[in-house]
């Protein structure tokens, strides 16, 4: 097969080298630990964690082993993200071990494939005679789009187009049996996911065929008479998911993104992976389709989803029910389901968003996702993940109380359902396409993590390198590499968290308020080798009020420091964390961590804590009583990513203010 790539405004991933010892550790941590342990997992070798049997699936699939599928209807996505995550690392680093155990998947996933192009073990083993019979419930465009992403990414990275072939061929099959057509189906996933590996594929092969694929699902979805009602009464009314009553799937069209067109939606609601995965397929859609009305769609729905719906750590999905949005303003936080996915997903998001329009917005809330729930989705020993990232918790009550059934107090070995763990490595691995954005006229710095890269601006080559410390350091500096004279926009993001940036160039001060747009300082001008822009963007330690529509952060402050949130941990603070009080004029000192923390800051303050002394002895309530007595008490704060990696305690990000 040939394909003719569409010109992305993704840098490939050979053509940026992280550099920053921050950044270096987690990548090593993905390929050195993550990696390898996923793939223990995906085949069962891991002691005391929940079985997967993934891989054995596949070859249960393939006809090379005996047995029954176990798992969740979309257990092979996990495969195929462990997959994209080895694409990204290969585009690296050469790994001929690991490539070839990777080859050997890539065989079997085509073992499995079958003559017209489908590809799924669950139906191929259990329901041969289901296929696309189920569409609201079943997974299956979703299995097919995470499957499509790692042929993409596989591709990129090794020039081997074994996978990418495999899934044409998927995409192609997918593509006779939906569409408009008569004979066709005229339906959509439950679990969107396809839209944006479509448009993924659509970039790398040039194929239209697939970018119009991706806007009939787009357009489809919501359409009456609603087909998940169809295919229901077709298959008899049976329904594989009963987790709240029989067909709720079906029945509760929003939590599928299904309960409107898509130009009609106004608010983010229903399953929040499924949202952001849906809406970075359409963002994506629009930017390439030049879709006006679609690209009004993702603002306004980016608007609400984060001015009113989102948490300060980034994270969103507010209630463990269905792993949803729940309203405007309603974001608990010892109930916060905030999955690890939709953070990534909104990522995902956040950089179409940004290919669409350079809008500093979306850049801060992707920083916001990334340095705080996305990182605190996995240990820092790479072996143990968070699915759930509340923003209080308190490990007494969540044996006895069933309101917190999906809050884990320290994070697991593994899941039954795995969706979180290989989520990570692809992101983390594949860092390299959110940090810049490559323009025809120049280059967008959206994060500022130390690294190198090339861009070909005009037929000429730009080079740039980022050093500092960010987001420790308060200091960018970005060095300009081209070997002759080069016109080109350089455009920086102001975060929303910097009151008073300051840059200068070649050692001059720029006016930085003439020279921004949305959010960007924007500099254009001939560059040549050795220009310097240096950036200084202040880190005061910053407390956070919540809207006060946020009825569950009143009377209560947040620490931020740069794009990172801090918490309170009972190892540093003792028991009983709702008893500390941060007093107005607090001042806070930074103190570089060491051991677990090392080349992390931590912050001090002293606070106070209302003493609870023979509390236990006293009546339930009080009327009438004297000031409560406090006590001076020195108050530590970690970053929000690393809590939880020195055993069980209680948590919180709100502290109440004295």
């Amino acid at each position: 097969m040939s394909f003719s790539p569409v010109d992305s405004l993704e840098v490939p991933l050979h053509k940026v080298n992280i550099s920053d010892v921050f950044w270096l550790e987690y990548q090593r941590l993905v390929k050195d630990v993550v990696v390898p342990y996923q793939w223990k997992a995906l085949n069962d070798e891991v002691a005391d964690a929940e079985p997967s049997h993934a891989i054995e699936n596949f070859r249960i699939a393939a006809g090379q082993s005996d047995g029954e599928f176990y798992g969740m209807v979309f257990q092979d996505s996990d495969v195929a993200k462990w997959l994209e995550a080895v694409g990204y690392l290969l585009a690296k680093t050469p790994d001929p071990e690991l490539e070839e155990t990777a080859d050997r998947v890539i065989e079997l996933v085509g073992a499995v494939q079958q003559p017209d192009g489908y590809l799924n073990t669950y139906f191929t083993v259990k329901e041969p005679q289901q296929r696309w019979k189920n569409l609201a419930e079943c997974h299956e465009l979703y299995c097919a789009g995470h499957l499509i992403e790692a042929g993409v990414a596989y591709a990129q990275a090794t020039g081997k187009t074994r996978l990418l072939e495999i899934v044409c061929k998927l995409a192609d099959h997918i593509g006779d049996v939906f569409g408009p057509g008569e004979r066709q189906l005229h339906g959509y996933p439950g679990h969107p996911e396809i839209e944006l590996a479509l448009m993924r594929l659509y970039e790398e092969t040039g194929e239209t065929r697939y970018l119009e694929l991706t806007r009939y699902f787009v357009e489809q979805r919501g359409a009456q008479p609603h087909f998940y009602d169809i295919e229901y009464e077709k298959r008899g009314k049976t329904s594989h998911w009963n987790t709240y009553g029989p067909a709720w799937m079906v029945k509760d069209k929003a939590y599928s993104q299904a309960h409107l067109p898509v130009a009609l939606q106004t608010t983010a609601i229903g399953h929040a992976v499924r949202f952001v995965y849906l809406y970075a397929g359409v963002a994506h859609l629009a930017r390439l389709s030049q879709d006006q009305e679609k690209r009004e769609v993702c603002r306004r729905l980016w608007e609400n989803m984060t001015q009113r719906q989102m948490y300060i750590t980034g994270s969103v999905g507010s209630q463990s029910s269905g792993e949803a949005f729940s309203s405007d303003y309603d974001l608990p936080n010892d109930t916060a389901y905030t999955e690890t996915c939709a953070s990534i997903g909104l990522m995902m998001f956040a950089n179409r968003m940004l290919q669409l329009e350079a809008d500093s917005r979306y850049g801060d809330v992707m920083e916001r996702a990334l340095y705080n729930t996305v990182l605190a989705g996995m240990a820092l020993d790479g072996k143990h993940f968070f699915y759930v990232n509340p923003l209080e918790v308190h490990p007494k009550s969540i044996p006895f109380n069933h309101i917190y059934d999906h809050v884990k107090p320290v994070r697991q070995r593994w899941f039954g359902c795995a969706c979180c763990p290989p989520n990570i490595a692809r992101l983390l691995a594949s860092l390299g396409h959110y940090i810049y954005t490559q323009r025809p006229d120049g280059v967008d710095i959206n994060l500022y993590i130390g690294s190198d890269v090339e861009a070909t601006i005009g037929g000429k080559l730009l080079r740039l390198r980022q050093s500092g410390g960010y987001p420790w350091a308060e200091n960018v500096l970005i060095e300009v590499d081209t070997g002759e004279p080069l016109e080109a926009t350089l455009a920086l993001r102001l975060p929303d968290w910097c009151a008073s940036p300051q840059v200068t160039l070649n050692g001059k001060p720029l006016d930085v308020a003439a020279r921004t747009s949305r959010g960007y300082l924007r500099l254009t001008q001939e560059w040549q080798k050795g220009d310097r822009i240096e950036m200084t963007l202040p880190m005061p330690v910053t407390r956070v009020k919540g809207n006060a529509l946020l009825r569950h952060v009143a009377g209560k402050v947040a620490v931020q420091r740069g794009p990172l949130v801090y918490c309170l941990e009972q190892a540093d603070n003792g028991s009983e964390l709702h008893n500390l009080r941060l007093p107005q004029n607090a001042q806070f000192r930074l103190i570089a961590g060491n051991g677990l923390f090392a080349g992390k800051t931590l912050l001090q303050t002293q606070g106070e804590r209302r003493t609870s002394n023979h509390a236990d002895q006293q009546p339930l309530y009080r009327f009438n009583p004297a000031a409560e007595e406090t006590v001076p008490q020195t108050m530590t704060f970690v970053p929000y990513f690393t809590w939880a990696n020195r055993g069980e305690g209680e948590m919180r990000v709100w502290v109440d203010e004295a």
